[in-house]
């Protein structure tokens, strides 16, 4: 049995972050993951021509001020995401090309009531507390509703409905009608409100690392060493006055404290003896994640680029409902990213590899022409079926969760605490929150064991 001060399980960007600041707080830690690899929901793969493709989480954008710092510290750069050239939207079956935020080949009426619609999240995400949204004033009312009761109730052009379902919904890897709409306010709030979630340049898809996110959690594990130890899954953890135990397959950790940092579904897999706070189990049981598949599709030269378009299109219910140019800072090879996301990646799933793949390419030949046809590769992941990440990028609370459960989102458990994106009140969702998450329970780490040496 090891022995440690502190023991992490996860090494996502919020387990990796916790677990660094401890060691180099001067404390003993280990980390464990089931995986086989660091990074959890995010995955850089290096092609065998040195091209590297992000499978998972990929982008960052102003005010994500956590992963910048690590960026900094390992010496790791930025490159803006490409935005030169228009982008297209699919709109009733026809392709429309457009420069800025907003598609103008909508209808008047539908880019009017879009606009509307969009104010009015803006104001309701400015009214919620980032600390604690389950106090905001309207906080029962929000979170008694769905946002696809919302968008319904307040977007009258159908067109209107379609965009905000597929730019909002989506993010959630879920159907509208299962995210609480006072969860997606404050989701959305925490970075900046709507226009940041679906903005390219000065959004939150505003620049890609260089190397991509293994150019920074590789860093992290290295410096990490021997307390790193990947393929143990942890099974159970047990606490009493004195310390923890954590339970991994072939090996197990007595610690003073233990970080866990894997999203809610997969806490939930974890058995806890004695049992955890009934509001925490509760909570567990109550935030899932949805369905997302990324595709990476490799040719060997951007050519939308050439035909003066940025990669970025969306068709509402298609199976490639959003694409975005993913090329690295050298912009060689082309690389198209193709994401599916909640029922449309269900959906997507049933199909055999071979027919997603025909699928898929079927897609971007119809919006950029024949030379889609010859991709170089073509990289699919489906993290809806990832055993260890429980779906897609961030588990979403359904009507009634927040304003129930919300307050045991980051309260400790005696000697055990909380990290993940889900838990940050700031970048909630983004692989900075998970940063930011790794670095708060570190500090409360920190704090109980100064407490206890006093």
């Amino acid at each position: 049995m090891t022995d440690v001060d502190c023991c992490v399980v996860g090494a996502g960007f919020a387990g990796l972050t916790a677990a660094l600041r401890l060691k180099q707080a001067g404390c003993s830690v280990a980390l464990l993951d089931a995986r086989d690899r660091v990074g959890g929901r995010t995955f850089t793969e290096v092609l065998d021509d040195g091209t590297w493709i992000d499978r998972g989480g990929a982008w960052i954008g102003p005010g994500q001020d956590r992963i910048k710092a690590l960026m900094s510290e390992f010496g790791v750069a930025e490159y803006k995401e490409y935005v030169d050239g228009d982008a297209m939207m699919v709109i009733d079956g026809k392709q429309h090309r457009y420069s800025g935020t907003m598609p103008w080949a909508m209808s008047p009426w539908a880019i009017a009531n879009l606009g509307a619609g969009l104010l009015e999240v803006e104001l309701m995400c400015r009214s919620i507390p980032f600390d604690a949204p389950w106090e905001a004033k309207k906080a029962i009312d929000w979170d008694r509703i769905s946002l696809g009761e919302w968008i319904n109730r307040h977007l009258r052009s159908r067109q209107a409905r379609e965009m905000f379902d597929m730019a909002f919904a989506g993010i959630y890897t879920s159907a509208a009608s299962e995210v609480s709409l006072l969860w997606a306010l404050h989701q959305m709030g925490s970075g900046g409100g709507p226009v940041f979630v679906i903005s390219n340049k000065g959004g939150a898809q505003d620049a890609r690392v260089c190397g991509g996110m293994g150019a920074i959690y590789g860093p992290m594990a290295a410096e990490l060493g021997a307390a790193l130890h990947l393929s143990q899954p942890v099974r159970l953890i047990t606490y009493d006055d004195c310390g923890v135990t954590v339970h991994a397959d072939d090996m197990a950790v007595r610690a003073r404290q233990v970080i866990v940092a894997v999203p809610l579904a997969i806490a939930s897999q974890i058995a806890y003896q004695p049992m955890l706070p009934v509001d925490r189990a509760f909570l567990h049981q109550r935030m899932p994640s949805g369905a997302v598949i990324k595709i990476s599709v490799v040719y060997d030269t951007a050519f939308w680029r050439a035909d003066g378009l940025s990669g970025q299109s969306a068709a509402p219910g298609s199976p490639a409902t959003l694409t975005i140019d993913a090329c690295t800072d050298t912009g060689v090879p082309g690389i198209m990213c193709v994401i599916a996301e909640g029922p449309v990646a269900r959906r997507l799933g049933l199909l055999d590899a071979d027919q997603r793949r025909a699928v898929v390419i079927g897609e971007l030949i119809d919006r950029f022409g024949a030379k889609a046809a010859t991709p170089m590769s073509y990289h699919e992941q489906n993290w809806t079926v990832d055993r260890y990440s429980g779906g897609g990028m961030i588990s979403h609370a359904p009507p009634g969760v927040l304003t129930q459960f919300g307050p045991a989102l980051r309260a400790p458990c005696g000697r055990i605490h909380w990290a993940g994106s889900e838990s940050s009140a700031v970048m909630c969702g983004w692989i900075d929150g998970a940063v930011r998450s790794g670095e708060r329970a570190a500090a409360e780490v920190l704090a109980a064991a100064s407490v206890a040496a006093a």
